[in-house]
């Protein structure tokens, strides 16, 4: 059956039958953090883009604006006076069949328009949906609660890359400037790592009830697995550090052909955001460069480093099956950006309950290529072009990162991001066949 049109937010946060005011209230609490999270930066940091995968500030801003002016409130609110046409040109990401977009490498080289023309625009949306969402009724209602929450989800998606493109963008800068200071957070040495047993058979993954869930992580369907292990808790700084020291990134035997040409072509010497200043190794964070911690998660690293580092361990990467096998019962909860910490942190309990850091902290590269799920279906329309485009030459992360919101993730969420990238939350939790 093809995937209609309608769903209701992950964790029930709004029930099907919504009042207007409910999903008024979470509209405007999402659009509300969005912004918060904008406050530390000063002018000039709005425009700034340092590569082609990172966005700038004011974009972010721009398009997820966009996002609701184009597929709710042209289609849906009568009269409705689109703020400034050509916006749709500027802020338009992907959606081919809504029209042509601005290149997205050159986002960075446009002054105009201002970051106080971009809060107006913010501002005359949030106006509008206001009024739509309070006119909303059958048979629109539906189609108009699912596209909110969607566009919620979508913005949450662009609240996470902000703090990821901002990090980016900083980073590149030689004073190494911080994005806030940390907060206090004591380290800890990290639980012993354990291995955890799995039954295989034939199990189930993927969505499926009434909470909002992307098209992508549906149908639910049926798996065959062969009994495996997973690590209990994450790679940890010190023990990347030890792959280095072992010449890792100058051992062809530990690494896929395509991740070997990468290491040679990018000067690759350790995960992204290390530096090495006088035989000391030193991270860039939000908080501003500070000395390694050999206790936390290794983190910004690329799927072509994660597999190398399993290989070396005599361990592989999890398939996402497994992955979601060990997680499909665990609580969401762990250092999400609701902590506070905007960094991975080390593993604190033990794993007598079962594996830890499933959510948070990194988003976990699996070795599972992005592709459907049998009987996948995208949603109709442009929306359509929101996943299913994508299913091709990408690998699947799961868990979130301590910079995703906790309400926006859930154990069937797939993330997907090609090998060599680097720059997002991404680390590594290991796996290995059944003893």
């Amino acid at each position: 059956m093809r995937r209609t049109d309608f769903a209701v937010p992950r964790n029930s946060a709004i029930p099907y039958q919504a009042l207007s005011s409910e999903v008024l209230a979470q509209y405007r609490a999402v659009r509300r953090e969005t912004e918060q999270l904008c406050e530390p930066l000063a002018i000039e940091d709005y425009g700034i883009q340092a590569m082609p995968d990172v966005s700038p500030p004011k974009w972010h801003l721009a398009h997820t604006a966009w996002f609701f002016e184009a597929f709710l409130l042209v289609p849906f609110l009568p009269g409705y006076q689109v703020f400034y046409p050509r916006f749709a040109y500027l802020f338009n990401s992907y959606y081919q069949t809504v029209g042509s977009f601005f290149p997205r490498p050159q986002r960075g080289l446009l002054s105009r328009p201002t970051v106080e023309e971009v809060c107006r625009y913010r501002a005359h949306v949030d106006s509008a949906m206001a009024e739509l969402v309070a006119i909303a009724d059958a048979p629109q209602r539906d189609r108009i609660i699912f596209r909110t929450v969607l566009g919620l989800h979508h913005e949450q998606q662009h609240q996470e890359l902000l703090l990821t493109d901002i990090k980016y963008n900083f980073a590149f800068n030689p004073l190494r400037p911080a994005y806030r200071p940390a907060p206090d957070h004591a380290g800890k040495a990290p639980v012993p790592l354990q291995w955890l047993a799995y039954d295989g058979g034939l199990r189930e993954i993927g969505f499926s009830g009434t909470d909002f869930a992307y098209d992508n992580e549906m149908p639910r369907h049926k798996v065959y697995l062969e009994d495996f292990q997973l690590a209990s808790r994450l790679v940890t700084n010190g023990e990347f550090l030890a792959f280095i020291e072992d010449d890792g990134y100058r051992r062809a035997d530990l690494w896929l052909s395509d991740g070997w040409a990468a290491v040679q072509q990018r000067n690759w010497q350790a995960p992204l955001y290390w530096e090495n200043i006088d035989g000391q190794w030193w991270i860039m964070t939000l908080a501003g460069l500070r000395r390694l911690d050999r206790n936390e998660p290794v983190c910004h690293v690329s799927f072509y480093e994660a597999d190398a580092y399993a290989r070396w361990c005599g361990k592989r990467l999890p398939t996402e099956a497994e992955w979601e096998v060990a997680a499909q019962d665990r609580e969401v909860h762990g250092n999400l950006r609701e902590a506070g910490i905007l960094h991975p942190v080390a593993a604190e309990s033990g794993a007598g309950n079962g594996p830890v850091q499933l959510f948070g902290d990194v988003w976990e590269w699996t070795q599972s290529p992005y592709r459907p799920y049998p009987g996948f279906q995208p949603l109709n329309g442009s929306l359509g072009e929101y996943n299913g485009k994508f299913m091709c030459n990408q690998l699947v992360l799961r868990g979130g990162s301590c910079v995703t919101p906790q309400s926006h993730i859930a154990a069937t969420y797939r993330n997907f991001f090609y090998p060599a990238d680097r720059w997002q939350f991404m680390g590594i939790r290991l796996a290995a066949d059944a003893d």
